[in-house]
């Protein structure tokens, strides 16, 4: 690894168990064998550490992407590839984030996981899905709050129809395209 190594955020943005974190810490070990320099910025652990006490409004989701963005920005300005397995569920808030990211001169790909609603909710990794048909939460997004997926990503990954391993690597090839690994 060089020192002038250039940095990315790489923003996977799908549903909730779309398949997004997963994919995002294969992605890292590649990656790290490479000799790059990496940092997940696991959506859960943001909302734990960094956007503590925001809830999950229209607003506060916003608020949580930006700062998410900030940091990222931050790290991949630095050499640091940043992947950022979050949510965002609005177009606007994903766009806002690129544009900072384009104004700092620093790389950033928008990766759509887009994995169908019905997928997600069988895998359900946190329960989430569960405890929405049982009345438990609201504001789910994708479900009964909405979930905007992008237009035109850089990558679209299909993760129902392939290995997590196939994903990875369907994402290393596109930062090998652009110069990024």
């Amino acid at each position: 690894m060089s020192v002038t190594e250039a940095g990315a955020t790489i923003w996977l943005t799908g549903l909730p168990s779309a398949g997004k974190t997963t994919i995002a810490y294969e992605l890292a070990g590649r990656l790290r064998a490479a000799g790059h320099r990496v940092e997940v910025l696991d959506g859960d652990e943001i909302r734990e550490f960094l956007s503590a006490g925001l809830g999950f409004s229209r607003e506060d989701r916003h608020t949580n992407v930006q700062r998410i963005g900030f940091v990222a920005e931050l790290l991949a300005a630095n050499g640091v590839k940043a992947l950022v397995p979050v949510i965002a569920p609005y177009a606007d808030s994903r766009e806002a984030v690129r544009k900072r990211h384009q104004s700092e001169g620093t790389a950033y790909l928008e990766v759509h996981v887009a994995t169908p609603v019905e997928v997600c909710s069988v895998r359900d990794v946190k329960g989430l899905y569960a405890k929405q048909a049982a009345g438990e939460i609201s504001g789910l997004t994708g479900v009964d709050d909405p979930y905007e997926a992008p237009e035109s990503p850089d990558l679209r990954i299909e993760s129902h129809t392939q290995t997590v391993q196939e994903s990875a690597a369907a994402l290393l090839a596109l930062l090998a395209e652009r110069g990024l690994a």
